[in-house]
């Protein structure tokens, strides 16, 4: 009686240990922001959209939480001139719109922190926006 208590608890034990081996999380390296548009008309009311999609699938990843933004002129070579980054609301599932002051024509990195639901780790990313006249 006592070997087969045994037996039922071992294999309850090993049933817990296999589904949590089966839950795992996504590699940041599997989630990819994408600029929705290149180009981006300059001025103090810029707006840039960014999708994040979950590379494993290519679908949008919606609900993500966006804590890191940081806009600069790093491209061209100017890393210190940095400009304020607003959150906007967006009415499209896995996209992103944010507003910003685009002073300067050329290239700006957008660099992004997420967290995304159910994901252990942060997704971190950067784009490259071409501001036009």
């Amino acid at each position: 009686m006592k070997s087969n208590m045994f037996a039922r608890a071992s294999l309850a034990a090993i049933a817990m240990l296999s589904a949590s081996a089966a839950t795992s999380y996504a590699s940041p390296g599997d989630f990819e922001f994408q600029l929705v548009s290149a180009e981006v008309k300059m001025g103090p009311d810029a707006e840039v959209s960014v999708r994040l999609v979950d590379k494993r699938n290519g679908q949008p990843v919606s609900d993500a939480v966006i804590f890191t933004t940081r806009m600069d002129m790093a491209p061209e070579g100017m890393e210190t001139m940095t400009t304020p980054v607003e959150e906007l609301p967006s009415g499209q599932a896995g996209t992103y719109k944010f507003k910003t002051n685009l002073s300067m024509e050329g290239g700006w990195r957008f660099q992004l922190g997420a967290k995304v639901q159910g994901e252990g780790e942060t997704i971190t990313g950067e784009v490259v926006v071409k501001a036009t006249p």
